[in-house]
């Protein structure tokens, strides 16, 4: 299977404690980076939650976060620190008096804004990180599907261009037999119009060293065992993405060389969309982990 680096996934779980969401998304990166925003009271997941994606994934910039809802509407209601409410108005209260502001009036929902004043019953933070965790579990899940999905049309788009550059091979191929009896032809006529006496030797040396020059039988066949290479990591699958970019160069390499010995348009042709059918490959594989 071959994976994607670039997904998304996202859960909503909830219970009588309140509501969670989890998020997980991902882009490309050369090694695997994790990061998280998670709430204070959860802030202990967070080494659990990176050793879990160490084991699942390979490679990619991973961004969790983690929003959390406490159920304000428990049997105990809202608690009211009493003592700390008394401190705020009696301290509201000399403010004024300082001020010599003997009408002003204190606004009860401004204390019980102040931090502290009103505060929820504790929860049992252990307990909940157990939901939370099997929602994580879930969200992770959906996750590397998704990220199977998105490998598997990458692998897909990037099989029919190993198809398309197998196709230019077999063209450049093709016309091979032609060009060499072409070549042939042009020696000949050359010692002919330059009224030159037709010395086999000679002949036989000048199109020894044209068909040097112009004979692209290894960088075909390097094409093709790059080709089967390149069909086989993708049929293995796992983490593939750092074998396929190093091959992709050595796909770059023979195109280019195949360029430098063309001799005709058809030769050029065949290489430029060679090139062109790399780009794209590459391109795709910069995505996959």
């Amino acid at each position: 299977m071959i994976y994607s680096m670039t997904a998304f996934a996202r859960k909503k779980i909830q219970g009588k404690w309140g509501t969670a969401v989890w998020e997980i998304r991902s882009v490309n990166q050369r090694y695997l980076e994790t990061y998280f925003r998670l709430p204070e009271q959860f802030r202990g997941l967070e080494v659990k939650l990176k050793n879990i994606f160490k084991k699942r994934l390979q490679r990619g910039k991973i961004e969790c976060h983690l929003r959390f809802e406490s159920n304000d509407t428990c049997p105990e209601g809202l608690r009211l620190n009493n003592e700390l409410a008394l401190q705020i108005i009696e301290k509201a209260q000399w403010v004024l008096a300082q001020t010599g502001d003997s009408t002003g009036n204190i606004n009860p929902l401004d204390i019980l804004k102040w931090p502290g004043v009103m505060r929820a019953p504790d929860q049992d933070v252990d307990a909940i990180s157990i939901y939370l965790m099997q929602g994580f579990e879930e969200t992770l899940q959906e996750f590397i599907l998704a990220r199977a999905a998105e490998g598997e049309n990458l692998a897909q788009m990037i099989k029919k261009r190993l198809d398309a550059i197998a196709e230019q091979v077999s063209i450049v191929q093709a016309f091979m037999p032609e060009i060499q009896m072409w070549q042939k032809e042009r020696i000949l006529k050359k010692f002919t119009d330059a009224k030159v006496e037709l010395d086999s030797t000679r002949v036989e040396q000048e199109l020894v060293l044209l068909a040097q020059k112009s004979d692209v039988a290894e960088e075909l066949d390097r094409l093709i065992s790059h080709i089967s290479e390149a069909r086989n990591v993708l049929n293995k699958g796992g983490a593939v993405g750092r074998r396929l970019d190093f091959m992709m160069q050595e796909f770059n390499r023979e195109a280019n060389t195949l360029g430098s010995k063309a001799i005709n348009t058809d030769i050029t042709s065949a290489a430029v969309e060679c090139k062109v059918l790399i780009e794209q490959m590459r391109e795709q594989v910069q995505n996959i982990e």
